[in-house]
């Protein structure tokens, strides 16, 4: 399938054969090919497996489109065997052309989406591929699609692929965990077989000097913030202790989740605010230090601004701060003077000195402030070098851009169209862009992967070239020695984690949610109850981890709809009303509660389930009896029971045994008929389900075998008798009710 024309490289090679047999994580500097290994890896499956399906993940959709492009231009497919899933795409339309595709474009939100509301299943799937596979932490949609096709699919293959895993070994650990990786194969620019391909690229450390205004300013900040960090020592915060941004982070994440089980007290809640205080000063402080004054400028006219709305009490206390107040005559003197900070002027020589070399030379600037970004921009503009911004989505001022916008820059920017890109984080990760002669850091930046994705801009085709400005005696040149010793810890832990792997020490299949998984259970001759169980949530619950649960367990059959009330609704006569411990507090404050409770009467059995286990009292400065008379007025003026869980895995197991508990009453199957489908199909299931008997998946099989609703109204007992599932009983409630004469009465 692969074009003639095109010609792996050795390692390349190597790597694909080590990825035809095992779930593979693949480590290599951007620019060296990695979209051509998944190239060579989905052709062989495809020939290998006649009639599956590749489906390849990126977390942008620009780089979703890229590579839909890349695949059309090296494989011998066409336009109609390929498909792009984006949130732009129609649901419907998404579930049509998996059934036509052979190759499936995808940001994983909208596959996670599709997973969840059962409009896909990924049985037919026989390679997956993660693209920029460091992502995969947390509660990224990486991992739980991984666990479902691990658990779906009949060819089971995984490829991951990241220029930087990760700095340290729990990261990358959790990396390979989640995607179920089984080796990995790691290059850096020179290993042996690398070396041939690669060109050199030469990287330049540019220092300047703080300005002595500058430093006035930044004095008077760091005594502000100085005098915060005192007073949370004062409270017995942060003693002893090397004091940083991270630090300051994790302290407040502590005592914000303390104040959430209900231990508030006044030096707690005192604390909170000073760390806030202590935060925003900080960043004032890297503004001046790395940036200059229209960064700082733009975030302090920001920060009184909300002091103004009374929006927070800590942006109020700071701007009253007397070193605060200093720091701001200060700036305003500096803007006044039009002094700048001395990178501008650097950066200038660098773009210039390097358009005198290469008048067609590209460049990219990377930068991590967008108000700076415009700065920039303007600087460019003095000496008249043509350039564009490239931000994302975000709108923040008037720098925020369409997809379609990103879009048209890069082409541009592509065909020499313009000479400078002034890229933020969003052209870090994938994009190609052939030929950059130079890459500009206007700040070093503390992150390994980062600083690879950045630096892989450039020396793809030809020799590369890359600045970084750093300001002396500031957090640049810390920042500078952080990403070089994270880089070089990056590499020594994946060939330590490769190590483990070989000798069995590295656990990298994570449990399954299930008792037992799919495959386990077709070994042990388990006859597996697919979907016995239907439940149908709202569709807004798809981020909520209820509803991830509930997907992992076979016997449960999920759809998505719109309710009119509740979040999930059980049987034809249970609704449930799910809410965290917040948002039930949150929504007797802003009166929502009452609303709902209004709603979920309209059916027989309501239920309010609140999760979690912070202290219901303690979330909120409401007042115990507010919280008590509105449990109690539930319970007894609504008649509705309120259960409590204390995670969502407990959450949906109750959800399960109630839903399982009504569906044996002798109705196995329901369809809520609330709000109306949009699609043809849908709305024929919508139509048939409504009659005896019939659920939503026995309206499929009715449709499937007579075609049409017509077909099934028509039917003679004997034809519905034909259809699976459907017994004399049913056939003859179908057959009687679709031929009876309307009694209102009756």
């Amino acid at each position: 399938m692969l074009r003639q024309h095109l010609e792996p490289r050795l390692y390349q090679q190597t790597i694909f054969n080590t990825a035809t047999t095992k779930n593979t994580l693949v480590v290599l500097p951007t620019g060296m090919g990695k979209t051509m290994i998944a190239e060579l890896l989905a052709a062989h499956r495809l020939q290998s497996y006649p009639g599956s399906k590749v489906v390849m993940l990126a977390p942008t959709r620009p780089l979703v489109q890229q590579h839909h492009d890349t695949f059309l231009r090296d494989l011998e497919l066409t336009e109609e065997e390929t498909a792009i899933f984006t949130g732009t795409v129609q649901p419907a339309k998404r579930q049509r052309l998996w059934h036509e595709a052979r190759v499936i474009f995808s940001t994983p939100q909208g596959l996670e989406n599709d997973i969840l509301g059962s409009k896909i299943k990924l049985t037919e799937v026989s390679l997956l591929i993660f693209d920029e596979a460091h992502r995969a932490t947390g509660n990224y949609s990486y991992a739980f699609i991984a666990e479902r096709y691990r658990k779906q699919a009949r060819n089971e293959r995984i490829l991951a692929l990241t220029a930087s895993p990760g700095s340290d070994k729990e990261t990358i650990a959790e990396v390979c965990k989640n995607l179920f990786i089984e080796e990995v194969e790691s290059r850096t620019g020179s290993s042996p077989d690398v070396q041939p391909y690669i060109q050199e690229t030469e990287i330049e450390h540019v220092l300047v000097a703080m300005p002595e205004e500058f430093k006035v300013v930044h004095g008077a900040l760091r005594r502000c913030y100085e005098q915060r960090l005192d007073a949370l020592r004062t409270l017995g915060i942060g003693k002893g202790a090397l004091v940083n941004k991270t630090m300051l982070l994790k302290l407040q994440g502590a005592l914000h989740a303390e104040a959430a089980r209900g231990h508030k007290s006044f030096s707690s809640l005192k604390a909170m605010s000073l760390l806030a205080e202590a935060l925003k000063v900080e960043h004032a402080v890297e503004l001046i230090e790395t940036q200059g004054v229209a960064a700082l400028s733009k975030y302090v006219e920001r920060l009184q601004a909300a002091a103004l709305q009374r929006q927070s009490k800590a942006v109020q206390n700071l701007v009253r701060d007397v070193n605060f107040k200093a720091a701001l005559i200060l700036l305003e003197k500096l803007k006044e003077r039009e002094v700048e900070h001395p990178k501008l002027r650097a950066l200038q020589k660098v773009v210039l000195r390097a358009l005198y070399a290469e008048k067609e030379a590209k460049i990219i600037i990377f930068n991590q402030f967008r108000d700076q970004a415009v700065r920039i921009k303007e600087a460019m503009d003095a000496i008249s070098v043509t350039s564009r911004i490239f931000v994302g989505q975000l709108k923040k001022g008037e720098t925020g851009m369409s997809q379609k916008e990103q879009h048209t820059i890069l082409e541009e920017f592509r065909n020499g169209g313009f000479n400078c890109l002034i890229a933020t984080s969003v052209a870090e990760e994938g994009l190609d862009i052939p030929k950059v002669d130079l890459v500009i850091f206007y700040e070093p930046i503390p992150s390994a992967i980062r600083t690879v994705q950045r630096r892989g801009r450039t020396g793809r085709l030809e020799r590369g070239r890359i600045v970084v400005l750093v300001t002396e005696g500031t957090r640049d040149i810390v920042h500078r020695w952080v990403a070089h010793h994270k880089e070089k810890r990056m590499y020594r832990v994946i060939d330590e984690v490769r190590r483990e792997m070989k000798m069995g020490d590295f656990a990298a299949k994570a449990p399954s949610i299930n008792q037992f998984d799919e495959k386990a259970s077709e070994e042990r001759g388990v006859e597996r109850k697919e979907g016995c169980i239907s439940i149908i949530a709202d569709h807004r619950e798809k981020a909520s981890t209820v509803l991830k649960e509930l997907t992992g367990h076979d016997e449960v059959r999920l759809e998505l709809r719109q309710l009119d009330a509740g979040d999930y609704l059980l049987s034809d006569r249970v609704v449930v009303e799910y809410k965290t411990v917040k948002d039930f507090v949150d929504s007797i404050v802003d009166g929502r509660l009452l609303q709902q409770l209004r709603g979920l009467r309209s059916y027989p059995r309501p239920i309010i389930v609140i999760e979690g286990e912070e202290d219901l009292y303690g979330v909120r400065n409401v007042h115990p009896n507010a919280i008590l008379g509105m449990l109690a007025a539930v319970t007894v003026s609504y008649n509705i029971p309120v259960l409590f869980t204390r995670s969502g895995r407990e959450t949906a197991a109750l959800l399960i045994l109630i839903a399982k508990r009504e569906q044996e009453r002798g109705k196995p199957d329901f369809q809520q008929h609330g709000q109306k489908p949009v699609t043809d199909a849908e709305l024929q299931e919508y139509i048939v389900s409504g009659l005896p008997n019939v659920g939503s998946g026995l309206a499929k099989e009715l449709l499937h075998h007579l075609k049409t609703v017509q077909g099934v109204v028509n039917a003679s007992e004997e034809e519905l008798r034909k259809v699976p599932k459907v017994g004399e009983k049913k056939a003859k409630a179908i057959h009687g009710i679709v031929r009876k004469e309307y009694d209102p009465g009756k």
